[in-house]
Formats: structure tokens, sequence, C-alpha cells
């Protein structure tokens, strides 16, 4: 049976209450208890489930992050962070900054879901026009013209197959790209992502947004663990399985290279490329100057921007071209199966 985690913004919700109470010198038991009573009008929900297991595990004694490990409803990256968190004494921080990173995160997914959402439903309503141009419209004018001439006219049959053809052309691409697209859907959700990214690589733009994905996710990562007290290589390991892109884990293989041969990250990262050329300089002036840590969160923040840049070029792109399709390819039909009836007008005149 699948685990069942709790969604972005439970999570974020949960590390933003907790680290308010812990800033506010409440104990750990004392802060889940005040959670789980507030939760308790969600009865049978994830989180009232988790959190009672939670209460559980800390009146015997156990700490935040095995309660939470226990509960099994929190993601491996939150467990991670709050065991280091633990370790440093930085667990208020930590929390506060997992409350952020998975807001942030759940603001993305969002944004990719509306951006996918408009285009696929503007091809679903391509697919159902061109339908019902193939299956009523151009059969009811041919039954027009056949009621007015007792038979279609040579120059009338040929501008009727021409709005077949652009029809059928027009709905076979379109049905295409909808299967492809539901081919893909599918293989990312079982366990093939791999494959789907290969073919998005292939797209520029595409590629763009999975690199600034993946790097918003490991820098943001990155940020949270330095500025729990690990140190540069420890922190980029265990920065690096958050990317979730081939490509930017293959450029981070490398910083890790070079950073066994002595390099600092900002150096590693300068030299392979990792980052465009101005942030790669942000990070090497943040290391030099002492102030790391505040030039990685806002390489976060900008890396995030641009992210949702992207995705909004891309369906400033997409919606047009479908919007385009749909109008020519009806208009052109329809001119084509008008031009006879425009013919027989000017004779009957």
């Amino acid at each position: 049976m699948k685990k069942q985690t709790l969604d972005p913004m439970g999570v974020s919700a949960f590390c933003e209450s907790m680290a308010m109470m812990l800033h506010s010198s409440i104990q750990v038991d004392e802060a889940v208890g005040l959670l789980q009573q507030q939760s308790g009008k969600e009865k049978g929900g994830i989180l009232e489930r988790g959190l009672h297991v939670m209460k559980e595990q800390v009146d015997e004694g156990s700490g935040l992050y095995a309660a939470m490990e226990k509960s099994g409803i929190f993601p491996d990256y939150a467990l991670n962070m709050v065991r280091t968190g633990e370790k440093s004494g930085h667990l208020e921080e930590i929390l506060f900054r997992l409350g952020r990173y998975y807001a942030e995160q759940k603001t993305i997914t969002e944004k990719l879901k509306n951006a996918v959402t408009y285009p696929a439903a503007m091809l679903v309503l391509i697919i159902v026009v061109l339908l019902a141009m193939l299956t009523m419209v151009l059969p009811a004018f041919k039954d027009v013209y056949t009621d007015l001439t007792g038979s279609i006219g040579a120059s009338a049959y040929r501008y009727i197959n021409w709005a077949y053809a652009f029809c059928c052309i027009a709905l076979a691409v379109m049905v295409l790209i909808a299967g492809a697209l539901l081919f893909g859907l599918y293989l990312w959700r079982n366990g093939k992502r791999e494959a789907v990214e290969k073919v998005l690589n292939r797209i520029p733009i595409c590629r763009s947004i999975l690199e600034n994905m993946g790097l918003f996710r490991f820098t943001s990562a990155l940020t949270t663990f330095i500025s729990a007290g690990e140190m540069q290589d420890e922190a980029v390991l265990n920065s690096l399985p958050m990317t979730d892109c081939k490509s930017v884990e293959e450029k981070l293989h490398r910083c890790v290279s070079r950073m066994e041969e002595g390099h600092s990250i900002a150096q590693a990262a300068y030299d392979e490329d990792l980052f465009e050329p101005v942030y790669g300089r942000m990070l090497l002036a943040g290391e030099r100057s002492g102030s790391m840590e505040s030039v990685l969160g806002r390489l976060t923040n900008l890396l995030e921007e641009n992210a949702t840049a992207l995705v909004d070029r891309l369906v400033g792109i997409v919606d047009p071209l479908l919007s385009g399709v749909l109008m020519v390819t009806v208009g052109l039909s329809l001119l084509s199966v008008m031009l006879p009836l425009i013919g027989m007008m000017n004779s009957i005149g």
C-alpha cells in the first residue's frame, strides 16, 4: 500500500506552527499536543492520524525527528532537515525554512498545473470542434448542395473534399498530441520520469524549466543544510538527491569531484557552469565576503522567479498556437464549403 504523506501546504503549515511554538519556548511534546487538539476537527485525516502517533512518541521521550518518522506522513526531505536541525541545535530555524520551502514548492507546482491545464482544455476543445465539423457541419453542407442541384457538382465536390482533408489532418495531429501527452503523464506517474525528461530536454524552453526547477530545489536544500551548520561538502551531497533533474545532477557530480580536489562549492559551481554566469559570480562574491548563506537565499528566490517566468512564457507560446490552429482549420474548412454556395448565389443573381 502506498504511503500517504501530507501535501506541500500541509507540511508547510506544520513546520511553521512548530517553529512558532518553539520560538515561544513551548516544548516539543506540548507543541505536538496543541497541534493535535487543533487538528481534532479533521477526524480520520492524514495529519490527525500522524499527530496522534507523534504525540505517543514524544510522550515516551522521542525527539521530533523520531516522532515524525514514526508517523509516516512526512516526506524524506523534511525528515532529513529536522534530523539535521536537532543535531546542530538549529531546529527552530530549520522548521521556519522548511515552512517557506514547501510553500514555495506548492506555488510552483500549482503554477505548472495551471500552465498544463489550460492548453489541455484547449486541446480537448479543438478535438471536439473538429469532430463536430466532420460529423455534423460538413455533412450538412453536402446535403444542402445535393438538395439544391440534385447532385454535387465537380467543383463543389472538390471544395468539400478540401474541407474534409483540412479537418481530418488537424484532428489526427491533435489526437496524436493528446495521446503523447497522456502517455507521457502515465510514464511520469509510474516511475519512468527519466524517459519523459529525455524528450522534454529536446525542447529548449522545457529543458530550461526543468533545470531551473532542479537548481531551485538544490539551492533551497543547500541553504538549509549550511544554515544548520553542516560542512559544504556534506551539505552538497545531502542536497544533491533533491534536484530531481538528470542534467543538473550530472553537473553537481562534477562539482563534487572538483570539491574533492580542494575547490569550494562556489568555485566548483562557477567552473562547471552549474548556474548562469551572473549567478555564479554572485555565489563567488558571497563566499569571498563571508555572506554565502544570504547569497544562496537570494539565488534561490531568483531561480524560483526565473522558473515561474519560463512557465509563463511557455503558456504564452502554446495558448496562441493552439488557438491559431483551431481558427485556421475551422476557417479554411468553412471557406471551402462556402465557396460553392457563393458561386451558386452569383449564378442565380
